[in-house]
């Protein structure tokens, strides 16, 4: 089993020939309204990875936390620690992307997820406790985030932290992390050292090893992701699955499938080398949590 520590936000996304300035109006190509949030991003694929999720948030009572318990039913996510606030509305995010190139800017607002509290959180305690990986991001309050963290160190459970968005990182939260999974903005902002390169990026995990995480993987696109452990490096090539059709939640199914891979004891070069292959088929379709592949595409995918 895996615990996802995160929030449901709804995703309306906006296709776009070019990025508005600021002042500007631009006519869009296309919207969408559908399920986002890193967490029930990764949440949803953990379970289409046909792994055993329980997902730990808080949403509103309104429309948009009714969706999202429509889709968790339908895709078979645990929802007995979805708590709800009676008084914040639930997350959304803003979402466009260019049209030509895939790629997207995102505004995010958490909502009720940021009220989540470290007694809710601790209710779930004993579940995180008997569960192979607790995986969670950045999009819930850093007190949140440390304290989830540390229920799961104290319970010997492998610990994943996406830091998305990227926020500075006390040494004393890093020291909780057994796996960081930031892309290469994310690395840079954290270690303060550039990240152009696979030297760069090697010296900027040595640097959030230094400081106490244990392991460090580091997405880069298409260049796939580098592995830094134990003075050691491993980079591990994309998959190529087809023509890039929206980035948005490639990280999260690249995340999810690590904790998946994990779980079934894969080591975490082998468990890298299944996340490439997961988030290749995620950006061959459109949407976030709508667009994560199935566990039978990826073993279609690898074994071909």
């Amino acid at each position: 089993m895996i615990v996802v520590m995160g929030i449901f936000a709804a995703d309306l996304t906006f296709l776009t020939p070019k990025l508005p300035s600021w002042a500007e109006t631009v006519l869009g190509t296309g919207f969408r309204i559908g399920p986002g949030g890193k967490g029930s991003n990764q949440a949803i694929a953990i379970a289409r990875l046909d792994a055993t999720v329980q997902f730990l948030g808080k949403i509103g009572r309104d429309e948009f936390g009714a969706m999202a318990r429509g889709i968790y039913e339908t895709e078979g996510v645990g929802t007995g620690f979805l708590f709800e606030s009676t008084d914040a509305p639930t997350g959304a995010a803003a979402i466009i992307i260019d049209e030509k190139a895939g790629e997207n800017a995102i505004i995010v607002v958490p909502g009720a997820a940021a009220m989540l509290s470290t007694a809710e959180i601790d209710l779930a305690s004993e579940v995180i406790g008997r569960s192979a990986v607790f995986l969670t991001q950045l999009e819930v309050p850093l007190p949140l985030v440390a304290h989830g963290l540390a229920v799961a160190r104290r319970r010997s459970v492998t610990t994943i932290l996406n830091p998305a968005p990227a926020f500075p990182l006390s040494d004393d939260l890093l020291r909780l992390v057994d796996i960081l999974t930031p892309n290469e903005t994310e690395a840079a902002m954290l270690s303060g050292l550039p990240v152009t390169t696979p030297e760069e990026a090697e010296r900027a995990a040595d640097a959030l090893i230094a400081r106490g995480a244990g392991a460090v993987v580091i997405t880069m696109g298409a260049a796939g992701a580098l592995l830094r452990k134990d003075g050691r490096s491993v980079t591990v090539r994309a998959v190529n699955a087809g023509p890039v059709v929206d980035t948005t939640g490639a990280g999260d199914s690249f995340n999810g499938a690590i904790a998946v891979a994990l779980s079934e004891g894969k080591t975490l070069e082998e468990a890298i080398g299944f996340a490439c292959a997961v988030a290749g088929l995620k950006v061959t379709r459109a949407g976030a949590g709508a667009g994560m592949p199935r566990r039978a595409e990826v073993d279609a995918l690898m074994g071909r």
